[in-house]
């Protein structure tokens, strides 16, 4: 039997370069802040905002990702590509030359709506430019992508910010992107424009903004509560829940609450799944220190771990032609469920902290599977022109449960670092409750395809 072709071959050489280009670099970026920051707010003088630039990027890049989805299905990818990287690039000079505080965060906020924009065109791109049984493969590369700067970024963002200063984070980026979106040209001059755009699309970055404000609003009134200011904490909870309710009724499609068969049933598996996850992996290294005395090295390699596990079960899931993706995704969810339920285990007193290593291995298989599963879920069961739209809302479920769920942590956190909860006790039911959610998407994994689908898969 022939060997059929791999995205790597002559016709899909510089797509799939570009798109792990320009996918490394956002992922990067998002990395590289973190070591930056701590110079950055020192040399601008904003420790009292520390916070901010972080939240400006979740804003601003759900808003990227609700306008990117019905622009894509309207013009095609090659217009929301450019304007993102571009609206990126302009983040990465503002960001890299702020002289204050506010024009740092407002490069932040650039940057979040860029990769917003440029992300979702990227998946377009995959729906176009891949035939269908080559389209895992080519989401294994947005999900290696993202894995390997996770690997090197630390390092090299550091080495960078005390050698040649903060700034050069961000700025020398800057003609990288213009080398990711020059091998990109050859798919975009190609890429179909549907010209089709909902009643609402002109709506939906103000969706998007709404649903960004009441993340932020409920993590504020999480605070809140910990400080024992329940009068503020109620008004904070109430309207950052109406806001982030309002926002996503209309940014996600109409079910996803429920799992209603199909597309509504993956955004919201997706969105499961990434809450779980990000909110565990934000307390590992502070556990490992915390409970098991480990130092800042090896309190960091866990993350490591997590890293290779994500790009073997990325790499897997792309070369699996005999199991149905949906059986998949439940493979990938019972694994993130175990490394849960693991970790949940290793904050009980008298438990040892290296079993960690092995446990996020296995979380990072599941992630592998399962991120790029999603996608492939989505785009399989999404019309030419609906492939913007579905794919925007899968990846607005994906940030805000992330962005949900990495604040929750860090306000259980905040609980145990006022005494109100042991720290121990508190990872524990963090844990256990990550572990009930991955449990509980596995359930409703079944529910992923359509009916004729689900027929044949039985069948």
């Amino acid at each position: 039997m022939e060997r059929s072709p791999g995205v790597f071959a002559p016709k899909w050489r510089l797509t799939s370069i570009g798109i792990a280009i320009a996918i490394s670099l956002f992922a990067f970026e998002g990395i590289a802040v973190a070591t930056a920051m701590p110079s950055a707010v020192r040399d601008l003088d904003g420790l009292a905002f520390f916070g901010w630039p972080y939240s400006a990027f979740l804003v601003m890049n759900l808003v990227g990702l609700g306008v990117a989805g019905q622009w894509c299905d309207r013009v095609g990818p090659r217009r929301p590509l450019l304007t993102g990287i571009a609206v990126f690039t302009a983040g990465l000079l503002l960001a890299g030359s702020a002289g204050h505080m506010a024009v740092f965060v407002l490069g932040r906020g650039a940057q979040g709506i860029g990769v917003g924009l440029a992300s979702i065109a990227v998946f377009q791109i995959v729906a176009t430019a891949y035939p269908a049984p080559l389209r895992p493969r080519a989401l294994a590369i947005i999900s290696t992508a993202y894995v390997l700067p996770a690997l090197v970024g630390p390092v090299i963002s550091g080495t960078i910010t005390a050698q040649v200063g903060w700034r050069w984070v961000f700025l020398g980026l800057v003609p990288l992107v213009v080398v990711g979106a020059l091998t990109l040209m050859p798919a975009l001059r190609t890429a179909t424009a549907p010209g089709r755009i909902a009643a609402n699309g002109s709506r939906k970055p103000l969706f998007a903004l709404l649903a960004g404000a009441g993340v932020v609003a409920l993590q504020a009134g999480g605070n809140a509560v910990v400080a024992q200011r329940i009068p503020l904490a109620t008004a904070l909870v109430a309207v950052g829940l109406a806001a982030l309710v309002a926002g996503l009724r209309e940014l996600l499609p109409r079910g996803s609450t429920v799992l209603r068969r199909g597309v509504p049933a993956v955004v919201s598996v997706r969105g499961l799944l990434a809450g779980a996850f990000y909110a565990v992996e934000s307390v590992v290294p502070l556990t490992l220190v915390t409970l098991h005395g480990f130092g800042a090295v090896a309190s960091g390699l866990p993350l490591l771990a997590g890293a290779l596990g994500w790009w073997a079960g990325a790499q897997a899931q792309g070369r699996i032609t005999t199991v149905a993706r949906p059986v998949l995704l439940r493979w990938g969810l019972a694994a993130l469920a175990f490394c849960f339920a693991g970790m949940a285990a290793l904050s009980l007193p008298g438990a040892p902290g290296w079993p960690v290593y092995l446990l996020w291995i296995v979380g990072g298989l599941g992630m592998g599977v399962c991120v790029p599963t999603t996608g492939v879920l989505v785009l399989d069961q999404s019309a030419a022109d609906e492939t913007g739209t579905n794919s925007s809302a899968l990846q607005i479920s994906d940030v805000t449960a992330a962005g949900l769920g990495t604040s929750g942590a860090g306000v259980l956190v905040g609980a145990t670092a006022a005494g109100s909860l042991a720290f121990g006790t508190g990872m524990t039911v963090l844990g256990l409750i990550a572990a009930a959610v991955c449990a509980a998407a596995a359930l409703g994994a079944s529910r992923t395809t359509g009916a004729q689908e689900a027929r044949a898969t039985v069948s």
